[in-house]
């Protein structure tokens, strides 16, 4: 029977109110349900504010450096099930294993290192132009902040967002996407198992329609921290900015890698294609064009497709995987459109395109990793995020599309209608 997971509101696991979930899905094997999540509304959402309203004055009161104990022992309780959290990731996000466990390490590096900031917030003397007048900083948290996180780091990102509003004495409604719960789950579970008071860290799953809207717009939160889209960065920054809280705001990206003419081929090469390949091309950091000195363009893309077509795609479960499914259907199909429109554009494709199918490729979205040439700035494979890598070689312009590339920074937010 698969495992259903509950929200987490005032120290209890919860069902949510309409008592409706939803399945979260091994993208690699789409026949398989990794687990049922609570399909919250707003009324839950707002359950979880309210409640993170009422545990902030008491959390606060808690000297930093208590505050930090408990990011502590839930670093050694996530690290002591590491190779579980990362199973459990690769089965829900897609990325290869090693890549799902270096990814839960930075995550207890994250909590190790803000449980110390509890003992480092210092405040800070100012010298005054007064006798006899001593002046001096104290700081103070905001209050209760929402987190709204993506699925493709779908544990780091949420740790490096709560772990440092937790020991500065905020309280915290996290919202993690749809595609990708379960990382965030196993955080919000060893931070109870820590003995964190209740209320402190509150966990919400559901549309974000409904439960990201809801905690933009209540009262009681007075920051929110975005990684997703530009367009839903853009509308909750508005949102946001017209309660006067603060927001701070992660989203998309076109990151172009420059090759010079006196680089290492080999060594430049190897960066292009971790740049590019490395979580499937599904971040937001990822290399999606590569500019290059005419002098070394020849040998170089030569070298680059020869070693992109010796990746070895599939469940990232498996030994020797390098790249993973896209993390769902819709994202494979952005893949496969932009795929399209670069042909249709005119750039020159010189290796991968097409979705990979047969035996264990019909379970799961796979995309062979695909490199264009001839690309003009005005293509939109040049300009836009299509949540791949595309890569434009200057000089004769190359594009680099390895793989799946859904949105790298890709939330469930949905705009409001």
């Amino acid at each position: 029977m698969t495992e259903v997971f509950r929200n987490y509101i005032a120290g209890e696991w919860r069902e949510c109110l309409s008592k409706k979930t939803f399945p979260n899905t091994n993208p690699a094997r789409n026949d398989e349900t990794v687990g049922l999540f609570q399909a919250s509304g707003a009324e839950d959402a707002k359950q979880a504010c309210d409640v993170a309203h009422e545990a902030q004055p008491r959390w606060a009161a808690l000297p930093a450096p208590r505050r930090g104990e408990y990011l502590f022992r839930a670093a050694e309780l996530i690290e002591a099930r590491l190779a579980k959290i990362a199973e459990d990731m690769t089965r829900e996000e897609g990325k290869t294993l090693p890549e799902a466990k270096g990814e839960v390490k930075r995550a207890v590096n994250i909590l190790r290192y803000f449980g110390g900031e509890g003992a480092r917030q210092f405040s800070y003397q100012i010298p005054s132009e007064r006798e006899n007048v001593f002046c001096y900083t104290l700081r103070k948290p905001l209050g209760v902040l929402g987190l709204i996180t993506p699925w493709n780091f779908p544990i780091a990102i949420p740790v490096w967002k709560l772990a440092p509003a937790l020991v500065a004495g905020n309280t915290v409604v996290i919202k993690p996407a749809s595609l990708a719960p379960m990382s965030a789950y196993r955080v919000v579970e060893a931070l109870h198992e820590a003995g964190i008071p209740p209320g402190v860290i509150n966990y919400v799953t559901g549309s974000g329609g409904d439960v990201g809207t809801t905690i933009i717009e209540h009262p009681a939160v007075r920051a929110i921290s975005f990684t997703g889209s530009c367009n839903v960065g853009d509308s909750i920054y508005e949102r946001a900015t017209r309660r006067r809280i603060r927001v701070q705001l992660e989203m998309g990206g076109k990151n172009p890698t420059v090759v010079l003419a006196d680089s290492d081929i080999d060594y430049a090469v190897d960066i292009l294609v971790n740049g590019a390949f490395f979580s499937t091309g599904q971040k937001c950091t990822a290399c999606s064009r590569a500019v290059i000195e005419e002098p070394i363009y020849d040998a170089l893309v030569d070298l680059l497709v020869a070693k992109t077509r010796q990746l070895k795609v599939g469940d990232g479960m498996e030994p020797g995987i390098e790249i993973g499914p896209a993390v769902d259907a819709n994202q494979l199909q952005t893949v496969l459109d932009y795929i399209a429109i670069g042909k249709q554009e005119g750039a020159k494709l010189l290796c991968g395109g097409k979705r990979l199918t047969g035996g264990k490729y019909d379970l799961g979205y796979f995309v062979e990793p695909t490199i264009f040439s001839d690309v003009t700035p005005d293509m939109r494979i040049a300009q836009e995020e299509y949540s791949g890598r595309s890569w434009r070689c200057s000089a004769r312009k190359t594009s680099v599309m390895p793989c799946a590339w859904p949105t790298p920074c890709a939330s469930d937010y949905q705009l409001p209608s």
